[in-house]
């Protein structure tokens, strides 16, 4: 319960824990999990691959045989784990469920690094053998093992660039201290390599101690608490208990056939997310859509005696339809009348049809190989994730493009059976998508062709979407790829901006008949006055460049030059190198002012950087506060910007302060 008492449960049952790994144990006669034939094939792949052996007996005894055998236990297990989950249609990233793969696979890789010396990607090759021995009872294991593998694959690699990073960095750090007569490694620099590149804190440790050095893991700890309590603060939600009104059975949704119906309240709670506080309410039934399936959940209101609640989302928990409200009816007892917003589910529906249509296209267009990987569809746009191994050319794109806006204007009727046995759903040939679970029976919909199991929303005929139109194509992950469209009103807007912007270029260019034709010829003409201006510029900073080789001043044995010119930075930087080319001992700050931007730019000879130890990366950032900016650069040139073009003059005075 929210106050953290326990009530003994309706139903009482024994869970022993006699899970398909223990079970094995049982029949084989072994004492652990890894002993077994469900493990063996992996762990001989990562004998050949590390070149070390796994000997659990007496492993105890031996601390590097027992660090070698962990290793291999984790990679083992964590790659079932990684691969089961991408079959599954979950993908690495930085949020979610994703996130909690990629940190599981850098676990792994962590381990194969620090304990087996396995220096580049290795996890992927694993693939193979773990497809082999359970593709059989997991079959998207083998049908999807070459996109696993390119999954796992990429993760690697750029696990491993961080970790060279982190390994630079670590250096870095050590070194600094060396110099500075320290031999600890402070807590906060130790967290920044764990949160940062991933590195585990014994690798940091180990890699410390070979500079004679040891970590502050007090303060590493409190650095790492404190992340821990910003993260329990940015995700805290309360949520109180259950407030039963009406004791229900089942929840009903009638959805499919109705966006209005009476209900009543059979239960409501209040949360509290991030300081905001809603509430969640339960019908006996609702019409309203529950996310899932890529839809989003429909929003809508319920009204009794003139009142009306605002239902802003509707998901789904523990097979309960959750509706949230940002507030309470008056009294929560009354029959209600639930309303679906029709015109967001409307156009919810017609993307969502879309997705079908395009999902179907795809597969004509670039084969049998695209299977659905994610989806996301609103009242705004769709987003379909997809498996290719290649961008998608503008040719493919206009492709799908057409043949879903064809099947559009054949006004295709919606064909919905409800309550399929799923083996019968399989005869039909409808598609089974990625990540769904399935029952016994299921809801099968059928637009033409295009045959899948679905929950959502979907417009009564495809005429009703109007008209479709992709609007990006992109890759999130190695061999997966993501289309945006939209539909609808927001095709119709997108068409007819895209009209308005082709009357105003005309206009612009004067009514041509042919507008690609007078673009061209304005991009010629451009080019060629670029090429012209060009020139110009070169004449003048040969001109320039005179002036200056007569302005050089001796000084100390220096050739000094200080001077503000009319030249972009470009240039400037070209006479500079050309300069330091033909005079010795060369020391020249310019200051120029240029399309309202203020610069100063210096080159030393490499005799000075050498002789008089001078840096120009230095001197710039001093000089640079005068023009009201900042710069940096190399040892023999550096440049900075700013905005004071007065201050060029002072600069330029104060240059000459280096030689004193």
């Amino acid at each position: 319960m929210a106050d953290r008492s326990l009530v003994p449960l309706k139903n009482n049952h024994i869970d022993t824990g006699m899970g398909f790994e223990r079970l094995a144990v049982a029949l084989q006669g072994k004492t652990s999990n890894y002993d077994t034939d469900v493990f063996s094939p992996l762990l001989n792949k990562i004998e050949d691959l590390s070149g070390l052996k796994y000997r659990p007996e007496n492993e105890e005894k031996h601390k590097q045989a027992l660090m070698v055998n962990i290793a291999m236990r984790v990679i083992s297990d964590h790659v079932r784990a990684i691969s089961f989950s991408i079959a599954d249609g979950q993908l690495p990233s930085n949020t979610g469920a994703g996130y909690v793969i990629r940190r599981i696979l850098r676990r792994a890789v962590r381990y194969g690094y620090q304990s087996l010396e396995l220096k580049e990607p290795f996890m992927y090759r694993l693939v193979p053998v773990l497809a082999n021995q359970m593709g059989n009872a997991f079959p998207e294991l083998a049908t999807q093992k070459v996109l696993i593998e390119k999954v796992i694959k990429e993760e690697e690699t750029s696990f491993f660039r961080t970790l060279e990073l982190g390994l630079k960095r670590i250096d870095q750090i050590c070194i600094k201290l060396n110099s500075d007569k320290k031999n600890v490694v402070p807590g906060k620099e130790v967290f920044e390599l764990y949160d940062t590149f991933g590195f585990p804190v014994d690798l940091t440790n180990l890699i410390a101690e070979g500079y004679r050095m040891t970590i502050d893991e007090g303060s590493f700890n409190e650095e790492l608490q404190k992340q821990k309590n910003r993260s329990r603060k940015d995700a805290q939600t309360e949520t109180s208990d259950w407030i039963i009104l009406k004791e229900d059975d089942q929840e009903e949704f009638v959805g499919y056939d109705f966006a209005e119906s009476d209900v009543y309240i059979t239960r409501y709670r209040k949360v509290i997310v991030k300081g905001k506080e809603l509430y969640q309410l339960v019908f006996n039934f609702t019409p309203f859509y529950a996310e899932g399936g890529g839809q989003v959940g429909d929003r809508g209101y319920i009204e009794a005696n003139g009142a009306k609640t605002s239902i802003f989302d509707t998901k789904k928990e523990n097979n309960l339809i959750i509706h949230f409200a940002n507030e309470l009816p008056l009294d929560t007892n009354l029959n209600f009348k639930a309303v679906v917003d029709i015109d967001k589910r409307t156009l919810t529906a017609n993307n969502h049809t879309a997705t079908h249509l395009m999902h179907e296209a795809l597969r004509e267009v670039l084969g049998a190989h695209v299977e659905q990987k994610g989806s996301l569809v609103n009242e705004k746009y769709l987003r379909f994730d997809f498996s290719h191994f290649g961008k998608v050319t503008d040719e493919e794109l206009a492709k799908v493009e057409t043949l879903v806006n064809q099947r559009i204007r054949q006004s295709i009727d919606l064909e919905e059976q409800r309550m399929v046995p799923v083996n019968k759903a399989k005869e039909m040939g409808a598609m089974m998508l990625f990540g769904e679970k399935y029952g016994d029976v299921v809801r099968v919909i059928k637009f033409g062709s295009s045959i899948e199991l679905c929950g959502g929303i979907h417009a009564e005929k495809t005429s009703q979407i109007g008209s479709f139109k992709i609007t990006a194509e992109s890759s999130i992950a190695s061999g997966i790829r993501r289309i945006e469209a939209i539909t609808s009103v927001a095709a119709d807007k997108h068409l007819q901006s895209q009209l308005n912007l082709l009357h105003e270029v005309r206009d612009l260019l004067k009514g041509p008949k042919d507008i690609k034709k007078a673009i061209s010829d304005l991009l010629g003409q451009n080019s060629k006055l670029n090429k012209e201006i060009a020139l110009l510029k070169k004449d003048k900073a040969g001109d320039v460049k005179k002036e200056l080789l007569d302005a050089i001043e001796p000084i100390n044995g220096v050739n000094f030059l200080a001077k503000k010119v009319d030249l972009d930075s470009g240039a400037i930087k070209d006479l500079a190198f050309q300069l330091k080319g033909e005079v010795d001992d060369l020391f020249m700050i310019l200051g120029a002012e240029t399309d309202g931007k203020v610069i100063i730019s210096i080159a030393l000879s490499d005799s000075l950087v050498k002789g008089k130890d001078l840096h120009a990366g230095n001197m710039i950032r001093e000089l640079a506060k005068e023009i009201g900016g900042g710069g940096g650069g190399q040892p023999t040139f550096a440049t900075a910007g700013g905005k004071n073009a007065s201050g060029i003059s002072i600069a330029l005075a104060k240059a000459k302060d280096y030689l004193a």
